[in-house]
């Protein structure tokens, strides 16, 4: 699942604050259940909302009607166009081992 964009959480967070106060002052409760019950209700409005919010789309959506070569073109960085394949570093392996335990916090 992906992680929840800044417009879902503000999106979601104002509703369950407008939700509530809303509510409150509406039905005039003052039982412990009556907030409860409020509290819930603007809780799954709130989820409700940040989940039906749009993701942004994606780029690669976008450059779908371009050819595979302009695409890749696009993506590729221009002071490598120079440099021949010999002249490039292979990329190493880390010198950190995977199976001990890092002394960093």
């Amino acid at each position: 699942m992906p992680r929840p964009t800044a417009a879902q959480f503000a999106y979601g967070s104002a509703t369950v604050v407008v939700t509530t106060l809303a509510l409150l002052l509406l039905f005039r409760t003052e039982s412990g259940i009556g907030v409860a019950a409020v509290g819930a209700v603007a809780l799954a409005l709130g989820l409700l909302v940040a989940v039906r919010l749009p993701l942004p789309r994606h780029r690669a959506a976008e450059g779908a009607g371009q050819p595979a070569t302009a695409h890749a073109a696009a993506r590729t960085h221009h002071a490598l166009e120079g440099v021949e394949a010999r002249e490039r570093v292979p990329a190493g392996r880390s010198s950190v081992r995977e199976d001990e335990h890092s002394l960093r916090r």
